[in-house]
């Protein structure tokens, strides 16, 4: 969750917000490619990530119970990621840019990393939220990466995150191995990666909606010189094998209990 502050207090604040257009993987098959990549068919469905949906939450919270914060999203990625920004615009970010990637759909972390840094580092934020991971690529990289490009301090897989008193520092708690946590407090400004369970996403208020749509979002091309080669090299794909076999149990619902029951005997877990 994120803690926040007596209502209306007055904390002058800039906060950005990464987010990233990826397929709904549940809704379709992935096949693996003999090249190394995910095949993503046509007819997948795009939208936001879901690990980002959780940093706009914790963005718009801090706006609501605060005076004078105004919050950026930004994103890296072909045109049709115009619609996740809208999304965010929708849920109560105030504006939006499009990190134009072209013919890329995803350049890889390092790139995306680059291209975010580089624009965040002209704004001057106070605050910087991305997602812990993406759905699609499940690197991770992108926030740290960000963070150390600006020499920011960073946090990732926050799970709840208090700004201090005067909103010079902020106050977050992370999950480490082994279902522990890790509590540490930073020096503004600087990059937090939440993680799942930090909040409850909100739906976009059909106002918002309506005003996501009536404004413009500012689209920045790449330059293909400044282009970067991507470190991470994935040299193959492959499904993970089958280390048992499930059963199916047939019949009427009587028949079924009697078959689960013998199972259960079988296995010797009742008597």
């Amino acid at each position: 969750m994120v803690a926040l502050l007596s209502l209306l207090k007055v904390i002058r604040m800039n906060i950005l917000v990464c987010v990233k257009q990826v397929p709904d993987l549940e809704q379709m098959a992935v096949n693996c490619g003999s090249d190394g990549t995910l095949v993503v068919g046509e007819a997948a469905e795009l939208r936001m990530n879901r690990f980002d949906e959780f940093a706009v939450e914790a963005a718009v919270q801090l706006k609501e119970a605060l005076t004078g914060v105004h919050i950026d999203v930004v994103s890296v990625g072909p045109e049709p990621a115009l619609a996740v920004i809208k999304r965010a615009i929708g849920m109560g970010a105030d504006q939006g840019t499009l990190l134009d990637t072209g013919d890329r759909p995803d350049p890889g972390p390092a790139e995306v990393a680059r291209r975010i840094s580089n624009y965040a580092a002209l704004k001057c934020y106070d605050l910087i939220l991305t997602g812990s991971w993406s759905e699609d690529g499940m690197n991770g990289q992108v926030g740290p990466m960000t963070a150390a490009l600006l020499n920011l301090p960073c946090a990732t897989q926050v799970m709840n995150l208090r700004l201090g008193a005067e909103g010079e520092c902020v106050a977050v708690e992370r999950e480490v191995e082994s279902g522990r946590r890790e509590r540490l407090e930073m020096c503004l400004p600087a990059l937090l990666a939440v993680q799942s369970g930090i909040n409850r996403p909100r739906y976009p208020s059909l106002s918002n909606l309506l005003r996501a749509n009536r404004q413009s979002v500012d689209a920045i091309a790449e330059n293909p010189e400044e282009r970067l080669s991507d470190p991470v090299i994935c040299v193959g794909l492959m499904r993970p094998p089958r280390t048992r076999a499930g059963r199916v149990l047939e019949g009427d619902l009587q028949g079924k209990a009697e078959a689960f029951l013998s199972l259960l005997r079988e296995k010797a877990l009742i008597r």
